[in-house]
């Protein structure tokens, strides 16, 4: 079986470290994977040409973009493809609209919310949601709220959750010997606690609240640190600059490291005491996964769709999010009783 995934850019994201676990893990099944990407440069470039996949750019532009249509049927049409998978409303709809004609079914896989959806993303959103062949949701959450909103046939509607990949928590550093390489590298002592928060600084995750949490915990814990793991996004510069300036106005300075992007989070947290994680409107959380995964006690509010990736709270702590000191109340209380 030949399939198509289709990708906007090659940058680091959910989805986008998702489809490169599947790329490098398609030696374990009967399936040829291809890959068009629209953009170039990529943080994510050089892993993804190395996965496995067969990876071709198709230049895109707005005002050329019956050529781009063009390209992908070609390419679409020498390779055979028996399934186009996309991870983003515009890709299904540019799929339907290359394939018109054509028996090659689409699939799409919806990671987000429709919240800021306006324009010509809603406009491709409605199409694809209409003439894909199935939409494929990450959780079941988020399918119940489409299927709501938008009054859809729920035959058409599957979930299928996202996966990890579990080589990833295999050591592959230089000091693989060195288990808390971290610690070395930030220069924390072994008898400090370090607890870690991964995910891009957008408005889907508050990291905001949780630099209050540090602040709060700072008063009862005094030795610990805490690394946050994401990038600055320049869509959203505000959320990153906001978490800068509050650490620095409240004395957070020594107690807290801005790792940025890491290629070495699943190690990361294997080192770390524990995880937390606040967030807005996720439809999934591989970062909560992940920590869960990794085996260490994960502390996240009680979105609905945490309840149900943790097993209402089998493998992780729920806070409630409503309730600012609940999370302090719990986490003191597992500092307590380890």
């Amino acid at each position: 079986m030949k399939v198509l995934y289709l990708l906007g850019s090659l940058n680091r994201g959910g989805a986008e470290t998702l489809i490169l676990d599947i790329f490098k893990n398609a030696k374990y099944h009967q399936i040829k994977f291809f890959c068009t990407f629209r953009f170039p440069n990529g943080v994510f470039q050089k892993e993804f040409f190395e996965s496995g996949a067969s990876m071709h750019y198709i230049p895109y532009s707005a005002k050329r973009i019956c050529n781009y249509f063009l390209k992908l049927r070609s390419y679409i049409k020498t390779n055979k493809i028996d399934i186009i998978h996309a991870h983003q409303p515009i890709d299904a709809f540019y799929a339907i609209i290359a394939c018109i004609g054509m028996k090659t079914p689409v699939f799409l896989t919806l990671h987000s919310y429709d919240f800021e959806t306006r324009g010509i993303a809603k406009f491709a959103l409605l199409i694809a949601l209409k003439f894909t062949k199935l939409n494929i949701y990450v959780s079941e959450t988020q399918k119940k709220y489409y299927i709501k909103k938008y009054k859809l046939n729920s035959i058409k509607q599957k979930v299928l959750y996202n996966g990890i990949s579990f080589d990833k928590f295999q050591l592959k550093v230089d000091n693989a010997n060195n288990n808390n390489y971290l610690r070395t590298e930030l220069g924390i002592p072994n008898n400090r606690f370090l607890f870690a928060s991964v995910g891009n600084f957008t408005d889907v995750r508050d990291q905001l609240t949780i630099c209050k949490f540090i602040a709060l915990l700072k008063n009862q814990i005094p030795n610990f640190h805490f690394v946050f793991i994401g990038s600055r996004v320049e869509r959203y510069p505000h959320f990153y600059d906001n978490c800068i300036e509050y650490c620095a106005n409240n004395g957070l300075n020594s107690y807290v490291t801005f790792l940025g992007n890491r290629n070495d989070v699943p190690q990361i947290l294997t080192q770390s005491d524990a995880f937390i994680y606040y967030s807005n409107y996720d439809t999934f959380g591989i970062a909560v996964v992940e920590a869960m995964a990794a085996g260490i006690p994960v502390f996240v509010n009680d979105w609905d769709v945490m309840n149900e990736i943790s097993a209402d709270g089998k493998y992780a702590t729920l806070f409630d999010s409503k309730d600012i000191q609940d999370l302090p109340a719990k986490f003191i209380h597992f500092i307590e009783n380890k």
